[in-house]
């Protein structure tokens, strides 16, 4: 007789668990009441994969911009069009950008302000490039991407339970219980360490630390072969298309049965292989990048100054992943959605789907 007592005991102890776990990792990633000065916070949107973008001003131009908040940006950018629409001064440079499938020498918009909900950032040097393509992958104008340029500055928390940024003066900072401090080596970009396992191997590489990229994992082709980590009959291959600097560029998904950041695992995680053919990944130095389809599943501190990243599972930790196989490569164009690309031999192909319809 006691059995069903006993059961409901143990019921109520793992629902006051699950419900304080739940709590814990809906709470955000506060430092106030520490020797750190919080600047500013202010919200910030979510996009397809996770991608994060800012509402920010430049100079004493009132026009409002998005941004695209990218650890995977060396420095800061604007758009092309938006500097010929703002009538910003361009000045020519040397300077090459290497991006995904393309490196380009660029144009530089000098010794800007850039203005954020409380806080005015001084003499930056934006890089001009061509977002459009961009633009119309999330449906909005993209006006550019921030990346070291403005994070190197400060310490920066990403929360995206409350979707909302926070802006602190740099400091030693006590982080909060329940997460994972990751040290990173940074050289305008992160750069961290995590183990692969896929089949009977396990391989532990480097890989970008890329809020920007709206994926879960990227590995170059050189990797993959010589590593052999795919395993015949059990990784499906698909082709299938992204972005990059210079523009649409072919490549193929399949999945991983298991990628760690720090203690965290996540099995089954769609993973897109490329051929790196600006070589930005300098491989064997590292295997890819790891997108913010992952990363998003944590509320951030990017204290770059300390080099150190500091992870806290929070509300998205468990999402599902999206495995999108149907072949069909669409984008925003003049404000409808059009299919501009068919893959070969894709259930979207099968199904009679057109390049052009909408």
């Amino acid at each position: 007789m006691r059995r069903p007592n006993l059961l409901r005991a143990l019921f109520g102890i793992v629902l006051l668990i699950s419900t304080l776990l739940v709590r814990a990792q809906s709470s955000g990633v506060d430092l106030s009441g520490q020797d750190i000065p919080l600047v500013t916070k202010f919200p910030f949107r979510q996009y397809y994969g996770g991608v994060v973008v800012i509402r920010a001003t430049i100079g004493e131009i009132p026009d409002t911009l998005q941004f695209i908040l990218d650890t995977g940006s060396a420095g800061i950018s604007l758009d092309t069009a938006t500097c010929v629409r703002l009538g910003l001064k361009l000045t020519p440079s040397d300077r090459i950008v290497r991006g995904l499938g393309a490196s380009r020498r660029v144009s530089f918009a000098r010794n800007y302000k850039l203005n954020l909900p409380g806080l005015t950032v001084d003499s930056l040097d934006f890089h001009v490039n061509d977002y459009e393509l961009i633009s119309q992958v999330y449906g909005l104008q993209i006006d550019g991407i921030m990346g070291y340029s403005l994070l190197s500055r400060y310490i920066v928390t990403v929360d995206y339970d409350n979707e909302e940024i926070g802006i602190y003066q740099k400091g030693k900072v006590k982080y909060p219980r329940g997460g994972h401090l990751l040290k990173p080596s940074i050289s305008n970009i992160p750069i961290v360490t995590a183990p692969l396992r896929n089949g009977k191997k396990t391989l532990d590489h480097r890989y970008y630390f890329d809020t920007g990229a709206g994926m879960c994992l990227l590995l170059c082709n050189q990797f993959v072969q010589d590593s052999s980590i795919l395993v015949k009959k059990k990784n499906k291959v698909i082709q299938t298309e992204a972005q990059g600097l210079g523009g649409k560029m072919a490549m193929n998904i399949t999945t991983i049965r298991e990628f760690r950041i720090g203690p965290y695992a996540f099995r089954n995680v769609p993973t897109y292989l490329f051929d790196d053919i600006t070589n930005i990944t300098s491989y064997p130095s590292l295997a890819g990048m790891i997108g913010n389809d992952l990363l998003r599943r944590f509320n951030l501190v990017l204290n770059y100054d300390k080099r150190e990243i500091y992870l806290y599972p929070n509300t998205h930790y468990r999402d599902h992943f999206d495995y999108s196989y149907t072949g069909l490569i669409l984008y925003l164009i003049d404000g409808r959605i059009e299919v501009t690309d068919v893959i070969k031999g894709s259930p979207a192909e099968k199904a009679g789907v057109k390049r052009g319809t909408s």
